[in-house]
């Protein structure tokens, strides 16, 4: 099975180099980033659900979904097409019963046994990283490497994205070990030029593969 999307981008409002966040976002979307994930700690719920209502509105004008990091109410709230889970959240079997047959459900994972967790659980796909050392990933040990990716990706039947460190120029390797797209954060958010460093990510996608990801895709339809 392949993902909904093979672009995710993942939002820190800590490295838009002082830019608005929603600016940042709708520039990417705008350039074909087909799915955002609103990851931003720290914001009391009322200012995150706040920003994910305007989020909504940008990612649904530009035929992006939005997935919101760990809140299930907030997803709810504003009309998201899924959440984002990570290992310490609520499992995703307990996600899908109160999200419903419709939203997508994403687990992030390190390791080929939380993979397999995540799997078992009902997830609709699978983020694994980091994969190159990142900045923005330390808390999650050294990286894992194109050969865990590889690994899990002939082990589990998920689509996974691989992230940590991902850039235009390694597409092809992740891609090349298995992974069904990528996510990222600094190399679309930190970029001085947000639209030509998604144009690139797209490019480097398309040129690693005959056939991207789409609009058709069913994971798509179901939730468009």
């Amino acid at each position: 099975m392949r993902p909904p999307f093979d672009l995710y981008l993942v939002t820190d409002r800590q490295q838009t180099q002082g830019r608005l966040l929603p600016d940042v976002v709708r520039e990417a979307v705008q350039a074909g980033v087909p799915a955002v994930q609103l990851r931003e700690r720290g914001l009391e719920a009322r200012e995150l659900l706040g920003l994910a209502t305007t989020l909504r509105a940008i990612t649904r004008q530009a035929g992006a979904l939005l997935l919101i990091n760990d809140r299930l109410d907030v997803a709810l709230a504003c009309g998201a097409d899924g959440v984002h889970l990570p290992q310490d959240g609520i499992p995703p079997r307990e996600a899908r019963h109160l999200l419903g047959p419709d939203r997508l459900i994403g687990v992030s994972t390190h390791s080929l046994a939380e993979a397999r967790r995540a799997e078992a659980g009902g997830a609709d796909f699978i983020v694994l990283g980091p994969i190159y050392a990142t900045p923005s990933k330390l808390s999650y040990g050294p990286p894992r490497g194109l050969e865990v990716l590889r690994v899990v990706t002939e082990q589990v039947r998920l689509p996974v994205l691989a992230i940590g460190g991902i850039k235009a120029g390694n597409v092809a390797e992740v891609l090349g070990a298995g992974a069904a797209g990528v996510a990222l954060i600094s190399a679309i958010i930190a970029a001085t030029d947000v639209p030509a460093a998604a144009r690139a990510l797209r490019q480097a996608l398309a040129a690693s593969r005959h056939a991207p990801i789409g609009a058709g895709h069913p994971l798509v339809a179901r939730i468009g």
